[in-house]
């Protein structure tokens, strides 16, 4: 065969074989053997190797990358990857829906798109690995885990193991081009017509593991006395995290994508989806996998007979799944009801009610948290719950065991919330033979012995509607989105020990913090064994190490003391909301950290703040001399005094100082750039219509303006929408300007 014909032979072998995997990766309907495409795929790979100029690194057989890795790369998502709020019960739903339709009744988009109804779209919700597809003239340049929503891992190498993720796209046909946009021209296809596709793509979608290869794996764990794959999830994740790409081809992943993101510039004209359905149908369009069981809903209640439909199906189901979720399908809509906290308003997670199993609990241990918080452990026999063995489940609090009622030898209830958290849902009081006993709270810290400490944990309604939590969306909150005070909401109680230096908290803390500031390199055993050795009493001498520290411990050696100590150097810079988080004050998590860090820029600004004395803790409580953090929206209360009650405290001064002068950079908070709204500060109350307030906000930030909570004599303007708290009045009172919502549009120009 001569070259002409040889490289003929590649385009062709190459466009069958990429149909052969279209087939059965995609469509599920393959129509030759293994055997057949086994054969080609030989065929390819000897005339390649006889031929390595046709060699591309794009085509479909280089799936697997020529050596592992020796780390992940950080990588940036150009949108965040948002997290979903769970529903557990249609009650839920309809209050979900409610809420929704509030925002969403006085939107002209809504009358006018829909005639006042709200379409849904219901889709399967896999239980596997979100990842992000990015796309760049239609070819697959990058893949990335979800990581914190911001920054994810750059997983490339291991994602082009998996068959059902195309390395190049179908191409689209050509429809009129409204608005222009960059598009990549494709040869003609049969018919002779052309097509293309976006300079810039990306394609959100699950890695899965089928149920099936989980079983086959385990057989062969089995026969080699491995230890056995715990569920499909776990397997999925695993084999994305290892460096090798070889080792994750041979877990036999699959992929299936839910949505895409065309960027800023629409490259399809009258073909840009208009609806989170239409999104799926161009998915399948450019070579993707899609779940088949779907449905388009006229209302809420259809969505309700698709979660019931596929529950019967759901057991018997090829892959792992924990819901089904409901979406607003008009993108238009979607854009309207905007983003709160880390979840979107337009989408609900439905769960079904977890697998449950009955065991006997044999003890109840006692954990200490890093903020010296104890935590009670029920432990059990190994039971197995959603396909996975577990042991022991957690108890949260001594409130759950008193609501509960359960003794030590009770024979209990337990479920895995999501598939996923193992908990003691149910006591079998019936089941009890006399020989329970009542579980009682030590009076010491079971790792050092210091005294334990009953406090008031702070108000359960702590948190702002802005910021969700993890939980069932018919949690209580306000309304209006008012912070809610003392008073407002009941207290629960936790035990703490009281010795500042209990190695316990200090080991969880160093877990903490090493975990925010990402030094990958020391987990928890490494940093237990440093312990040990006596290189490291607490945080800040991680920044002390030395390579001649670490080479002679066993097991490290040279290799190993570079790692440790090049990943430290390097992760000495950082940003001053993740510093805050890292600090591990009580009640500041992510959110609340990031909350902070624009607002001051700097941590001088926030301790100056926070330093200013009370005169009593219940003017501190109230705001009082701290009036500034309590401005921020989304502080609430608790958050006050634990942030003041912190940066107080001369021993968590001196262990700021003793970080810094350790090399410890911390970098200010990005600059809200200038703009006419530049020294300008604004209060949003009530609903909106033509936009979220976490839009409003955005658009009020991106425009060098600040967004407060509450109203003051310095507020520059109250934005007014619907149904306005008591902001409005207090806004009347101390004579601030109001704008309507048709003023402030006018503003933003």
């Amino acid at each position: 065969m001569n070259r002409s014909k040889t490289e003929k032979r590649i385009k062709k072998l190459r466009s069958e074989i990429a149909r052969l995997r279209g087939a059965y990766h995609v469509e599920n309907a393959p129509d030759v053997s293994n055997d057949v495409y086994e054969s080609l795929s030989r065929e390819l790979k000897a005339l390649l190797q006889e031929y390595p100029e046709f060699n591309d690194l794009n085509a479909p057989e280089n799936r697997v990358a020529g050596k592992p890795l020796d780390k992940f790369e950080k990588v940036k998502h150009q949108t965040r990857m948002l997290s979903l709020n769970d529903a557990f019960s249609y009650e839920e739903l309809y209050d979900w829906e409610k809420r929704i339709k509030k925002l969403l009744s006085p939107s002209p988009l809504q009358r006018e798109g829909q005639g006042g109804k709200v379409n849904y779209f219901c889709e399967v919700k896999f239980d596997g690995l979100a990842v992000s597809l990015i796309y760049e003239k239609g070819v697959f340049v990058r893949g990335a885990t979800r990581g914190d929503g911001f920054i994810g891992e750059d997983i490339t190498e291991n994602l082009k193991t998996i068959n059902s993720i195309p390395l190049v796209l179908n191409s689209l046909p050509i429809s009129p081009l409204s608005g222009g946009g960059e598009v990549s021209n494709f040869p003609p296809d049969k018919g002779g017509l052309r097509g293309v596709a976006p300079a810039y793509l990306e394609v959100r979608g699950e890695v899965l593991m089928a149920k099936k290869v989980l079983i086959f794996l385990n057989k062969q764990n089995e026969k080699e006395g491995k230890p056995l794959f715990a569920n499909t999830r776990n397997v999925a994740a695993g084999s994305l995290r290892q460096l090798d790409p070889q080792l994750a081809k041979e877990r036999n992943l699959d992929f299936v994508a839910y949505d895409l993101n065309l960027g800023a510039k629409l490259p399809f004209g009258s073909l840009a989806p208009k609806f989170h359905s239409e999104k799926h149908q161009m998915l399948r369009e450019l070579g993707f996998k899609v779940e088949k069981l779907e449905a388009k809903c006229e209302n809420l209640e259809e969505a309700i007979t698709f979660i019931k439909k596929f529950e019967k199906v759901r057991p018997n189901f090829p892959y792992g799944t924990d819901g089904i979720v409901i979406s607003v399908d008009n993108l238009k809509l979607q854009e309207v009801l905007g983003v709160v906290g880390k979840a979107p308003r337009f989408m609900a997670a439905f769960k079904y009610s977890a697998e449950k199993a009955t065991t006997i609990v044999k003890d109840i241990l006692v954990n200490v948290g890093r903020t010296g918080v104890l935590t009670p452990l029920a432990v059990f026999e190994p039971t197995m719950v959603a396909g996975s063995l577990v042991s022991k489940a957690t108890l949260h609090n001594m409130d759950q065991i008193e609501r509960l009622g359960l003794k030590i030898g009770d024979t209990v209830v337990i479920e895995k919330a999501g598939d996923v958290i193992p908990k003691v849902v149910e006591v079998l009081v019936r089941m009890r033979t006399g020989k329970e006993k009542k579980f009682k709270i030590p009076g010491h810290c079971p790792t050092c012995g210091g005294k334990i400490e009953k406090r008031e944990a702070g108000p359960l309604a702590n948190f702002s509607p802005l910021r969700p939590s993890s939980g069932a969306l018919g949690s209580k909150r306000d309304p209006r989105g008012q912070k809610i005070r003392e008073g407002a909401a009941s207290f629960s109680v936790a035990y703490y020990c009281s010795n500042p230096k209990c190695p316990a908290k200090n080991e969880r803390y160093l877990e903490h913090f090493v975990s925010v500031f990402e030094i990958y390199e020391l987990g928890p055993k490494i940093l237990r064994r440093f312990k040990d050795e006596g290189l490291i009493s607490d945080a800040t001498d991680i920044f002390t190490l030395k390579k001649e520290d670490i080479a002679p411990l066993e097991r490290f050696g040279e290799k190993s003391a570079d790692n440790i100590i090049a990943e430290i150097e390097n992760k000495k810079k950082i940003l001053l909301s993740k510093f805050l988080w890292a600090l591990g004050i009580l009640h500041v998590g992510e959110e609340t950290a990031r909350d902070l860090a624009i607002h001051f820029g700097t941590l001088e600004k926030l301790l100056s703040s926070a330093r200013q004395p009370a005169r009593n803790v219940t003017q501190r409580d109230s705001g009082g001399d701290l009036a500034e953090i309590d401005s921020i929206e989304n502080i609430g209360p608790a958050v006050l005094k634990s942030v003041s009650d912190f940066f107080h405290d001369k021993n968590n001064l001196n262990f700021i100082k003793k970080l810094k002068k350790n090399g410890v950079v911390i970098e200010k908070a990005e600059k809200i750039k200038a703009g006419k709204f530049t020294g300008l500060s604004f209060v949003l109350t009530g609903t909106l219509s033509q936009m979220s307030r976490e839009i409003a906000k955005e658009r009020i930030l991106a425009l060098g303006g600040k967004v407060v909570g509450s109203v003051s004599k310095n507020t520059s303007y109250v934005v007014a929408g619907a149904e306005p708290g008591s902001k409005l009045k207090t806004a009347e009172k101390l004579g601030v300007k109001i704008l309507s919502e048709e003023d402030f549009l006018k503003m933003l120009g």
